[in-house]
């Protein structure tokens, strides 16, 4: 691609910061306002993800330098390239790596971005349905897999909690379609049909979690997908059968983890951290393979809401407030 970078002009969300306060609002980017890297997309999907919440209200200092067009995650086609890897045309997506936080992501109708950072999309996989699986998804089925290697019993509840957002509702949704029993953990009654659709088969209240425990109590999780961390990933630890494991990927509930060493020394329990940032590509491609297979679209109709770039600054608070439910997917550019 030839064209003059310095001419290409193209709608960007963009944050800023004025006084210690965040700013945000729609404007026009050139090619040049873009971080330097070898590879261009042109975007057509993103996602609104809990982290996108925070960094568009300025809350939990998720952007690191200003101005910076968030958005954790993109779905698109390659427009230009200097990496023997891609090629104009090629339909790619991306998760992690800092985009959207210290580099500028998806909020934008161009990326460019290194070119080890970006998956071929899978076959039969739109942008559409990348985006609706997102950063989310992705993290989902990473969860969901580390479980698989580690063994899960299937004669016992498979426990999810913060089951009603985006990552936990994918992975009621993979773990259902694997054959397993799902216990489905939420704050908000009216979720239980919502959650009950996706395949869970239990329900069970966030305020059984939330509060703290003995360091062991009943065996009654065969293992478990914690999104939430503090003090529900202990309470969680402290009900998973002898040898169960937990795939912890979140952190709304706090960093800090007020447990003891009980549920590792005399049950065997093993907690395995999920990050799908620091992901080896081989994992990543087998994540995204697994997703395009055993997640088709129609599976991800009734918990995928579609909304519009400028929607999101109205949309920020919402998700921070747990107003937000499933999937949300953004439409960048065609």
């Amino acid at each position: 691609m030839t064209e003059n970078a310095s001419q290409a002009s193209f709608k960007a969300l963009v944050a800023d910061q004025a006084d210690g306060k965040a700013q945000v609002g729609l404007t026009r980017w050139t090619d040049a306002d873009l971080p330097e890297a070898d590879v261009t997309v042109a975007v057509a999907w993103s996602s609104f993800n809990y982290k996108d919440g925070l960094a568009l209200t300025g809350k939990g200092r998720i952007l690191r330098r200003f101005p910076m067009v968030p958005g954790i995650d993109f779905a698109g086609t390659v427009i230009r390239s200097d990496s023997p890897d891609f090629k104009p045309g090629d339909a790619v997506v991306l998760t992690g790596w800092g985009v959207g936080e210290s580099w500028s992501g998806g909020f934008a109708e161009r990326a460019r971005v290194k070119s080890e950072w970006l998956v071929p999309l899978p076959e039969g996989m739109t942008a559409r349905h990348a985006m609706a699986v997102g950063t989310a998804g992705f993290t989902a089925m990473l969860a969901v897999m580390a479980l698989e290697r580690h063994g899960l019993d299937r004669t016992r509840e498979i426990l999810v909690t913060g089951a009603a957002g985006g990552v936990g509702s994918v992975a009621v949704r993979l773990l259902a379609g694997l054959g397993y029993t799902v216990a489905a953990s939420t704050g908000r009654p009216e979720q239980a049909d919502y959650l009950k659709s996706l395949g869970a088969s239990v329900i069970v209240d966030r305020n059984e979690l939330a509060q703290p425990s003995k360091p062991l109590t009943s065996e009654r999780w065969g293992g478990a997908v914690d999104t939430v961390g503090g003090t529900t990933l202990a309470s969680v630890l402290a009900g998973v059968a002898y040898g169960g494991a937990v795939a912890a990927c979140g952190l709304a509930g706090g960093a800090d983890l007020p447990t003891t060493v009980m549920p590792f020394i005399l049950r065997g329990v093993s907690l395995l951290g999920i990050d799908s940032v620091n992901c080896p590509k081989p994992r990543r491609q087998e994540a995204w393979t697994r997703i395009a297979r055993e997640l088709p679209p129609e599976t991800l109709d009734a918990v995928t809401t579609e909304v519009a770039l400028e929607d999101l600054p109205r949309l920020a608070e919402e998700i921070l407030k747990g107003q937000v439910r499933g999937r949300t997917v953004v439409r960048i550019g065609e």
